[in-house]
Order: structure tokens, then sequence, then C-alpha cells
């Protein structure tokens, strides 16, 4: 049988996009081969994809990983953990500051006889008392999202092992660039490829690197349900992984700059960014990642929502709009937008204000990007006053 990534004998620059959706058996003993896993081959796209199985190679390199699988959304993804995983009566630990979606899937989990708990990322340093005798996981996002509070993992993994829980770290905002969660003790790395490692608000993608046994039990879960990538979408992926590396550095670099910047403005109240050494999790950010803080940032715009508005309708460069990890610089409003998912009384719990606003940094030229926040800072005193 022809390999379909290496049709001619040798192997092509970019991987093939593969849309079959079944495979052609040379014979019952290929066939036989394939189905206990003696070689490697396809038989149906639920299964695997030749493209799709080139990237999660990929990923799992860039993540120090044995293996990764993915699927068609980062929430997909958590999704087949917490179903790979959790059973009746097992105990889940959340943080409030991962992805607002989380919130309705744990109410599934509920319905299901999962007991689950929420803890502020700030409680993370005391998590050991915390941990019950039916403690079967911890999900945290480090840095978090929006407010980019800093989870340490490793003191995470100690707590967990006292009841031999699972450790899932959501990497979306540090990526693989800044911060590899299964060398700080993390059993399963997860991300919304969507963003820093896609890149180009053109793809939506979930993947999870772990160990080959891990692996094998998240296959089991996708093939299952049914969340296995398509192909065009994998090749989108695999494209913007070829360019990952310089994007997270300029990214990281622009956030940080911004940081700064927005810090000395009097009309930002404050500011949520790890790279700061005011920031309440400098110091653990710098033991666990590196080569900067990532791309996003969370600040608290004067004291209303009206004037957060006021000052991203001023904004002339930076896009309004949800997602990150782009190409572009995004800017949105939590509470408005990602937090969406949460009950009214839920979104403020943890530290989210109706002003907060949250900015993923693009590649642009970094004096660009400074210029659009200092010409809109100015403007929202006039536009409030014209709208009064």
């Amino acid at each position: 049988m022809t390999d379909p990534l290496t049709p001619y004998g040798n192997k092509p620059m970019v991987t093939p996009i593969v849309n079959a959706v079944n495979y052609h058996y040379a014979s019952f003993e290929v066939l036989r081969q394939i189905t206990d896993g003696e070689i490697d081959g396809y038989t149906y796209h639920r299964d695997d994809n030749p493209t799709v199985r080139a990237v999660e190679k990929i990923i799992a390199v860039m993540e120090e990983a044995e293996d990764c699988v993915i699927s068609t959304t980062g929430m997909a993804a958590c999704t087949m953990i917490y179903l790979t995983y959790l059973n009746s009566g097992d105990h889940l630990i959340l943080f409030h500051d991962i992805y607002g979606a989380h919130y309705k899937v744990s109410l599934i989990l509920e319905r299901m006889g999962v007991e689950v708990t929420w803890l502020n990322a700030s409680d993370s340093d005391h998590i050991s008392k915390y941990i019950k005798p039916n403690t079967k996981m911890i999900f945290c996002e480090t840095p978090s999202n929006p407010l980019c509070k800093i989870v340490d993992i490793r003191k995470i993994r100690k707590a967990a092992d006292l009841v031999h829980a699972l450790v899932i770290v959501d990497n979306t905002f540090a990526t693989p660039f800044h911060q590899k969660p299964l060398k700080l003790g993390a059993h399963l790395v997860i991300h919304s490829a969507t963003k820093g490692l896609g890149g180009h608000n053109d793809l939506m993608a979930g993947a999870i690197a772990g160990t080959k046994e891990r692996y094998d039990d998240l296959w089991f879960t996708r093939q299952a349900i049914g969340t296995t990538l398509d192909a065009y979408s994998a090749s989108l992926l695999e494209r913007g992984l070829k360019t990952f590396d310089m994007r997270a550095e300029k990214m990281s670099q622009n956030a940080l700059a911004m940081a700064e910047f927005l810090a000395a403005q009097p009309l930002v109240k404050r500011v949520y960014y790890p790279g700061l050494p005011t920031d309440p999790g400098h110091e653990v950010a710098r033991r666990q990642m590196h080569d900067g803080f990532g791309g996003v940032l969370a600040f608290d715009l004067g004291e209303t929502q009206e004037e957060a508005k006021a000052f991203i309708n001023e904004l002339k460069l930076i896009y309004h709009a949800v997602s990150l990890g782009a190409t572009e610089s995004l800017i949105c409003i939590p509470y408005l937008t990602t937090m969406l998912y949460l009950p009214e009384e839920r979104r403020t719990g943890f530290g989210v204000s109706p002003n907060t606003i949250r900015l993923s940094a693009g590649i642009e030229k970094t004096d660009l990007l400074l210029k659009d926040l200092e010409q809109a800072l100015k403007k929202v005193p006039q536009r409030l006053a014209a709208k009064a």
C-alpha cells in the first residue's frame, strides 16, 4: 500500500491533505496488522487520519511528550479528558479562572455524579486542604484566563500525589514556547490549538499531550464520540506551527511592553501580567516559565464598564474580538464575552470586574501598538463627555 505521506518515495515539503473517509486494504492480513496495531495504517477517519497524525507528532515533540491526541476544539479536548478519567462518585477540582465554558461542562459532570469543587487560583498554595480521598483530578490553567494568575504546577502535583489524582494543565496562554507542564509534574497538558498554536484565526482544534498510555486512553474516547479533527484544519494547524516560535517570541515581547506602558497610565487601575515584577505570580512564573511570560495580559480601566468600552471603541490597530494568540492583537471585555457562560454572580467572584479588559498581543510593531493604546486612552474622557 502506498504511504499517503510519501506517495513517490520521498516526503513532500507540506504534509498532504488526506480527505479520505475510508481506506482500501491490500489484503485481510494487512487489515489484521492495522487493527492489531502491528503496523501503522488507517481504516476510517473517525479512528485516525494521516494529516492529523502528522500534526499530533509535531505537537508531542513541542511539549516533550510521548504522544498527542488532536480533537475538533479545545473544549472537546477538555471534555474528552473528563469523560476518560472521571466516574460517578469522583471528585474534581477546578479553578474559577479557567475558560468559562468549563462551567457548562461541570454542570453535565455533576448530573453524572461527579463532585466538583471550584477554587480561586490564589487557593492553589493551600491545595492540599481541598483534597479528598475521592479526588481524581485537578484541572488548572496557568497563566489563567483572563487574569493571568499563576498556579505552581509542582505544588499541585505534590498535593495530587497524596491521593493519586491526575494533574491536568491548560497551557494555552503560556504555549510550549514558554512552559512545559509535563516537565513540571502535569500528567497531561492541553491546548486550545485554535489560539497560539494555529495563530491565524482560521481553524479550531484542541490538543492533549502526554504518555503513550494516556494517548491510548484518549484515542479510545475520541474514536467513540467522534471528535477527530478534519484533515484541512490539521493542515492549517501544521502551517501555523511552522512559524510558532517566532510568533510566540514576538507576542511575548509585545505583551510585556504593553503591560509596562499600561501600568504607568493614570486611567489604568491595575495590570495583570506575570512578567511584571509587581505581579503576585511573578516569582513562581519565573521558576516555571522561560523565554518570556506569554502574549496575554489583562487590566482594569477606570471605574466603570463605560470607560472600558470607550477605550476599546477608540482603538485603531487593535481589534475588538474574542480569542487570543493570533497574529493580530485582539481585545475584549471578558465580562461581556468569554465569561457569558457563567452566571452573573460568578463573573466577578474571583477578581474579574465589569471594566476588566483582556488584551492578546499580536506580532505587530511594538511602537505602533503603544501608540494605539496611548491615543485611545487620551480620547476616553472626550468620548464619555460626548455621550453624557
